[in-house]
């Protein structure tokens, strides 16, 4: 009888703990350790006009058993802040590049794409232009690939997400001036979307970038570091889904991670780079990969 009365009382005392020290978007699992920890972490905030950056350095490996480096863009519902998609055409240029070459003030990288020949292996359309189509499988030219399962439409510049019909030509027949398909989906309506787990991409820990909405309108942007184990490990969809509910997602899809994973911001030291680009396999801020596309804030 003690014992079930310590243990409620511990219980209770770590979540008024944990729930009096987050920051408001953080929601707090308390049957779960990590969330606590994610909770209860300190992050580095810097407010810019429009939008907020956030930044969390773990070193301890008390997250997921790991060390992480993650950053995020924050845009309140009440800003005037814009999103707006671009492609590089016919190239490939850095996602800092793709943000100086318009008036954006901040972006992070978009969907997937070949990088032999240039062009999205995914969905793509900019103010009703078709830029990219989804490629199709070597068995399979009907239905779309695993990673073409979640899509973003932008009106009047704000995001929205949907999860498309499984013919992959089903874009083609939306009424949508801008849509960028990627995936796969992590959250749909507040709950996590079951991933495959015959594939490294999502089962092992990668660099990741995402986007996700929470429950009031706030838009999220996060990229995670990856590739370095002590000092930034990466998470796998499954790690990414949790932080992003933590965060207080409703909806959040994956976008392409990896090497091309980047987080910029006009007018920041290091050229603007706020994570850690891998490309150049150092942690440093040189690593940055030529892209297909980008996510730009304007």
């Amino acid at each position: 009888m003690r014992t079930r009365i310590f243990c409620r009382a511990l219980f209770l005392s770590l979540f008024v703990l944990c729930t009096t020290s987050c920051r408001s978007s953080v929601v707090v699992d308390t049957a779960n350790t990590d969330s606590i920890v994610f909770c209860k972490a300190e992050w580095d905030v810097d407010k810019q006009a429009g939008f907020t950056v956030k930044k969390l350095a773990i070193t301890d490996k008390s997250l997921f058993e790991s060390n992480q480096y993650i950053t995020l863009i924050e845009i309140p519902p009440d800003s005037k802040r814009r999103l707006a998609f671009t492609v590089a055409k016919d190239t490939l240029l850095t996602t800092s590049e793709l943000a100086q070459r318009t008036d954006a003030v901040a972006a992070i990288n978009g969907s997937f794409f070949d990088m032999k020949y240039f062009n999205p292996v995914c969905y793509l359309r900019i103010d009703g232009v078709e830029l990219g189509e989804n490629t199709p499988g070597k068995d399979d030219t009907i239905n779309r690939k695993y990673y073409q399962y979640a899509s973003i439409k932008l009106r009047k510049g704000k995001p929205r997400l949907f999860i498309p019909d499984s013919n992959r030509m089903a874009e083609q027949q939306r009424p949508d001036s801008n849509i960028m398909t990627a995936g796969p989906m992590l959250l749909w309506k507040g709950e996590r979307v079951p991933q495959r787990d015959d594939r490294t991409f999502v089962t092992h820990r990668h660099n990741r970038t995402a986007l996700g909405i929470t429950a009031d309108g706030t838009i999220i942007l996060l990229t995670a570091d990856g590739r370095f184990k002590d000092i930034a490990e990466g998470l796998s969809l499954n790690e990414l889904e949790s932080v992003m509910k933590w965060l207080g997602c409703v909806n959040a899809i994956n976008l392409d991670g990896g090497g091309s994973t980047t987080m910029f911001v006009r007018g920041r030291p290091n050229g603007g780079l706020l994570n850690h680009p891998s490309d150049n396999n150092r942690f440093d801020y040189q690593g940055e990969r030529p892209v297909s596309n980008a996510i730009l804030i304007l």
